[in-house]
């Protein structure tokens, strides 16, 4: 069995999303859909799944033509989509939430939970999946909810599963239970289409790759025969750096110093330092206290011994406002939940941290604002129509941009970065690294927080690295490495005493 969508087109007023776009899956394999934000991936799998129509083309399932007009008719057909957006209920018990919209009920009309229970046991034996049907969905981790998203798909028989973005948010160990439950999939005889911008999962896990570039398909094969860079060349149609910039300048005066700070068994016996100009890089594995960390030093949570300073002074920050007032920025981790405001625009995201700078007797001058933010779109590429759009209507990379432009016009003395490119493609990472090179150039102390050992080599003049709450070491310069950051971050030793210089 296979799908085929032949010479796709689609088209949103006078933008052409996709331009006779062919692409085929087969049963038993995972293809990879790549492209960056924008490219048509999105466009395209709706289509395919139902939520939206072409203007042109065909699908064929099987050989036999078909055309899907909602999502209930392309799932009927054996073909599930599971959003990034999971759509499961978290104040529901797991079994409940594998009948949403499709519940059991007895002859009297009433749900039949005992019914619902054993048919969830069902599949979960037949996927390998030891989970209690009974577990309340919020005490689950983001991994265990893909995968009951995928159980799902698979008690309606589907046959081909779209995956959107499904590591995004995962730890590794989440990512290796995902992967173990894909591999499972494809020896049941599922296809799966993989939408991605993680290229090293790509490598891993998939069989093909298809890339889209601006609505146009330009490149598909064989994963084996590829590097990432090449997918990386692919996406965007230029060679992308994947080595951290040398030559750099010397570095400012201590911005940041920390001593001795705990909370709670979170984290223990902190003490660093950060200078202007500096790009310092934490990272870890799961539980490692990093993001706990900055929250509690951007004020978003409490410390219990320690001290901050400021530039020599001490501070004591027990809001998050007091550490704007004191010159810290805080970019969250969670850029959809934390970062941006959904219900404001693109202009008001960009300003809303600097709007007094923009105030003449309360009333922010409009002018100025728009002056400055349209410098700022120029100089970081960003794609918006009109600022007055909604934040919502931009890509994941756009929208962090957008994010990243309220601190360049800020201008904080330190910038935190929670795992600053989650979500975005691998074009859109190259310019936020771009924008964090501007950042530490205009003697901001930069502190980056990532779970991926590339992008702190990348980026980072030196990194320290934790575990369990502890520091465990540092790793710097053209010395740094995978193999000793994972040293690290498990709990071995390289030269303890370098952490602290």
């Amino acid at each position: 069995m296979s799908i085929v969508m032949k010479n796709i087109r689609k088209g949103f007023g006078s933008n052409e999303v996709l331009k006779d776009v062919s692409i085929n899956v087969e049963k038993g394999e995972i293809c990879a859909l790549i492209g960056e934000n924008g490219a048509g991936k999105s466009t395209l799998m709706n289509i395919l799944g139902g939520v939206i129509k072409m203007d042109s083309g065909e699908i064929y399932l099987d050989g036999k033509k078909v055309g899907f007009n909602s999502p209930l008719e392309s799932l009927e057909a054996g073909i599930a989509f599971i959003h990034q957006e999971l759509n499961l209920i978290n104040d529901l018990p797991v079994y409940e939430n594998m009948f949403i919209g499709r519940e059991i009920k007895n002859k009297k009309g009433i749900l039949d939970m005992q019914a619902m229970f054993h048919d969830t046991e069902k599949i979960f034996k037949r996927m390998n999946i030891d989970l209690d049907p009974r577990t309340i969905l919020r005490d689950l981790d983001v991994s265990y909810k893909q995968i009951i998203e995928i159980c799902r798909a698979m008690m309606m028989n589907a046959s081909f599963i779209i995956m959107d973005e499904p590591t995004t948010s995962l730890t590794q160990p989440e990512i290796e239970r995902v992967f173990n439950m894909m591999n499972t999939l494809k020896k049941n005889n599922v296809g799966i289409i993989f939408i991605s911008h993680k290229l090293n999962e790509i490598k891993r896990i998939c069989d093909r790759y298809v890339v889209l570039r601006n609505g146009c398909l330009v490149a598909k094969g064989d994963v084996c025969d590829v590097t990432t860079n090449d997918l990386a060349y692919y996406m965007v149609g230029h060679t992308i750096q994947t080595k951290r910039a040398t030559g750099k300048k010397g570095y400012g005066n201590e911005v940041l110093k920390v001593e001795k700070l705990e909370h709670d068994n979170i984290f223990k016996d902190i003490s660093f330092s950060a200078k202007a100009g500096e790009v310092l890089g934490f990272i870890g594995l799961l539980g490692d206290g990093r993001s706990e960390l900055f929250q509690s030093i951007f004020g978003a949570d409490g410390i219990s011994s320690g001290k901050i300073y400021l530039k020599g002074k001490e501070v004591n920050i027990h809001s998050t406002t007091q550490a704007l007032k004191k010159g810290i920025g805080y970019l969250p981790r969670n850029r959809k939940e934390n970062g941006i405001i959904k219900d404001m625009n693109i202009i008001e995201n960009a300003s809303i941290v600097i709007w007094p700078k923009f105030a003449k007797k309360g009333v922010i001058d409009k002018k100025l604002n728009e002056d400055m933010f349209d410098r700022q779109v120029k100089s970081l590429k960003i794609k918006v129509m009109r600022f007055t759009d909604s934040i919502n209507e931009l890509s994941g990379g756009n929208q962090q941009k957008v994010v990243l432009v309220r601190w360049l016009l800020a201008n904080p003395d330190v910038l935190i970065l929670d795992n600053p490119t989650q979500g975005v493609d691998v074009g859109a990472k190259e310019d936020i690294y771009n924008i964090i090179e501007k950042l530490a150039a205009a003697n901001i102390a930069v502190i980056v927080l990532s779970s991926e050992a590339q992008e702190i080599m990348r980026i980072c003049d030196r990194a320290i690295v934790m575990c369990h709450g502890r520091l465990q070491g540092e790793v710097r310069g053209e010395t740094m490495n995978e193999h000793d950051i994972m040293r690290l971050a498990t709990g071995g030793e390289l030269g303890y005493a370098e952490v602290n210089k």
